[in-house]
């Protein structure tokens, strides 16, 4: 039997959690692109949201935490914790999908995936706009900005990690 045959209704040898959810357990790249089993795992201090988050409001102090240090990959696992918790009104779930895919944009241009990036940057843009800045804590306006500044240095310079990235617009009166 070859090592990724079903046995019953599963994979044997996947990476699975606690839960049984499948998981990657691979090492990553500082980037949060999978590496070979046995390589050196640069994101080896990665903490799994449920892990250690609560609160929407924990969420985003460590999404904006992990933003501000370029960790796009990480802060999206927090922003998209945030977007599915049950904590958030179901119409704001927009809104916080475009915050989360800022992060995802940003990953993607980190990676080197121009399209990716552009996608998900101007996608990012489309999801916030219906709502007031600031709004859930977030400067909307600052963010859509900084997802715009990206594109346009993908445009001139192609994707890459050593563009200028904006840091996380945290409200500074909480917002909406």
């Amino acid at each position: 039997m070859s090592p990724r045959q079903l046995v019953g209704d599963r994979v044997p040898d996947r990476d699975r959690n606690a839960q049984g959810r499948a998981e990657n357990a691979r090492p990553r790249d500082r980037f949060g692109r999978p590496l070979p089993y046995g390589a050196i795992d640069e994101m080896a201090d990665h903490a799994d949201p449920e892990d250690v988050v609560s609160t929407v409001g924990e969420a985003l102090s460590r999404a904006a935490a992990l933003f501000d240090a370029q960790r796009f990959f990480e802060a999206h696992e927090f922003l998209e914790w945030i977007w599915k918790s049950r904590e958030i009104d179901p119409g704001d779930r927009d809104y916080w999908k475009g915050v989360t895919q800022v992060a995802v944009g940003c990953a993607h241009t980190q990676r080197g995936n121009a399209t990716g990036a552009l996608t998900l940057l101007r996608r990012s843009v489309a999801y916030m706009a219906p709502y007031p800045s600031p709004h859930q804590g977030v400067d909307r306006d600052a963010l859509a900005a900084g997802a715009a500044g990206v594109v346009d240095q993908i445009e001139r310079e192609g994707a890459h990690p050593g563009l200028a990235f904006p840091t996380f617009p945290r409200a500074r009166d909480g917002g909406g």
